[in-house]
């Protein structure tokens, strides 16, 4: 049965990826992961918001992708030292902190795609969005904090499971699969997630392939591409038969499938 996340929404299906940043946004101070970018997706008409967690010191899951705070607000502290209260104090005059509860509860018609980054954080993450179960996917390259995660949601609220991509040892294990030209071992491999989210490319190893698409597609499991922001990619990877890109510029992703003039990219 198809999951609720994936239901009702336009495909190929567009991840805005942190948010959405335009070069007016960055020129404003304006930070990815935060309220602000995550409203300008919503109001671009992106119907999925990527993005990540993270658990303060005082346990609440906020939307931050880094460990520390030094690339986004030129602070050296890990997330996990500071408070909410100094979060929130730090990100005021960036877009403003969102936690992972008021994304959910801001924007209710909104799909989440939430990247578990935190050991810690998997727990409360499960518990936060059981509620919400049948417009989030949770993924995380680890497969052991993407499973914490779901048995939290499952526990929480039974008979309500989010969606769920691979974690880096699952997709390791389809790419093997394949290579062995294995149908039973790709069934395996793919038996309990919902989607492949995955670069076109990790150094030299093409990821992204017709095999792959049409392996997961007899399986029922849909493939993601990140990041994606050139339109002659997305135009490319769509051509292949990807069912959705995670890219930065939802702006531009939205109006190239749908056969507009997208906006320049940002500088």
């Amino acid at each position: 049965m198809t999951h609720g996340w994936f239901m009702g929404t336009a495909r190929p299906r567009v991840l805005a990826h942190r948010g959405l940043l335009t070069a007016e946004d960055v020129a404003h101070g304006v930070v990815e992961n935060s309220f602000a970018a995550v409203a300008a997706a919503h109001a671009a008409g992106a119907e999925y918001i990527e993005s990540d967690c993270h658990l303060t010191v005082d346990g609440t899951v906020v939307l931050f992708h880094d460990d520390d705070l030094s690339r986004v607000a030129d602070d050296p502290r890990k997330v996990a030292d500071v408070t909410l209260g100094e979060l929130e104090s730090l990100l005021a005059d960036r877009g403003g902190l969102i936690t992972l509860e008021q994304a959910l509860d801001s924007f209710p018609r909104t799909r989440f795609n939430l990247d578990v980054k935190a050991k810690d954080a998997a727990p409360e993450v499960g518990r936060i969005v059981a509620p919400h179960a049948d417009r989030v996917l949770l993924t995380s390259f680890s497969d052991l904090r993407r499973r914490t995660a779901l048995a939290a949601a499952e526990s929480a609220a039974p008979g309500m499971r989010p969606a769920t991509s691979a974690g880096s040892a699952t997709i390791g294990r389809v790419l093997g699969a394949l290579a062995s030209h294995s149908s039973r071992l790709v069934a395996r491999a793919l038996a309990s997630v919902d989607a492949l989210q995955v670069p076109e490319r990790y150094r030299s190893l093409r990821i992204v392939t017709p095999r792959l698409i049409a392996a997961a597609h007899r399986q029922n499991v849909e493939v993601h591409v990140w990041t994606v922001n050139d339109p002659r990619d997305m135009r490319r990877l769509v051509s292949m038969g990807v069912d959705g890109l995670v890219t930065d510029r939802a702006d531009i992703a939205l109006e190239v499938l749908q056969g507009g003039n997208p906006p320049p990219p940002t500088p």
